[in-house]
């Protein structure tokens, strides 16, 4: 089973950004946690700041992946392309955001990639994405 995690802005700061809200592992480190805990399975990790290589990365291994983890960061509340991406593509995609976006700022309750998504999973930290391959392994 091959996973591409995909991860948005500002995720290249996990460890360093405001570590009260996001933890202070850096997203490398628990990659590492990951592997470990799901040995048979391919994973990809891609990162990015910019919107349109986030597409990119969806388009790429969203014909060829059985599935994706998709965490936008900020993107999910700006970007109808990258909600368009992900209802093009075959993969299943598992949003997956560290926290909980319904609890903090107005402007964080609206998702462009939500409805699109297989499912979302908010809130329960770096915990999510280990969530989120056990449900894409199971299917």
């Amino acid at each position: 089973m091959k996973i591409a995690i995909i991860n948005g802005p500002n995720l290249n700061l996990l460890g360093k950004r405001e570590p009260d809200v996001y933890g202070s592992q850096t997203f490398e480190d628990y990659l590492k946690q990951l592997k470990g805990n799901f040995p048979n399975i391919t994973f990809t990790y891609f990162q990015s700041n910019v919107e349109g290589e986030l597409i990119n990365a969806l388009q790429e291994y969203g014909f060829t992946y059985d599935g994706i983890i998709l965490n936008p960061g900020g993107y999910t509340h700006t970007s109808v392309a990258i909600g368009d991406a992900i209802a093009a593509i075959k993969a299943p995609v598992i949003e997956v955001h560290i926290s909980n976006v319904h609890a903090r700022e107005d402007f964080r309750k609206i998702s462009h990639v939500s409805a699109k998504a297989k499912g979302s999973i908010i809130g329960l930290g770096l915990k999510g994405y280990d969530l989120a391959v056990r449900f894409l392994s199971e299917q």
